[in-house]
């Protein structure tokens, strides 16, 4: 059992984080830095529920999914930020509407 915060603490945290990243993606359209930071709040959000889920319940398993999830968050990041920099060398900037105009 967790000592000291319940488990809906927890949940509570995981949904207001959620309910953050999901406003952030659309509520702002044109900044691709916060698209992805967006993206990786969402995938925080779920790791602090497998997390606390994995602690309720005494099994590691949640546990080892955040390894994962972290895995794949670390590679989305790595290769959101290196085709965003090869688009602003190319176009000098990061706006979404003007990315959709490349060039075939």
């Amino acid at each position: 059992m967790m000592s000291g915060v319940a488990l809906g603490h927890y949940l509570t945290l995981g949904a207001a984080l959620f309910c953050i990243s999901v406003a952030g993606i659309f509520l702002n359209r044109r900044n691709v830095i916060i698209l992805l930071m967006s993206i990786e709040l969402m995938l925080l959000s779920v790791n602090v529920n497998f997390v606390a889920f994995s602690r309720h319940f005494g099994d590691p398993d949640g546990q080892i999914f955040v390894f994962f999830i972290l895995t794949v968050a670390a590679a989305e990041a790595a290769i959101g930020l290196a085709i965003l920099v090869t688009l602003f060398r190319n176009r000098r900037t990061i706006n979404v509407a003007e990315i959709d105009s490349m060039k075939g």
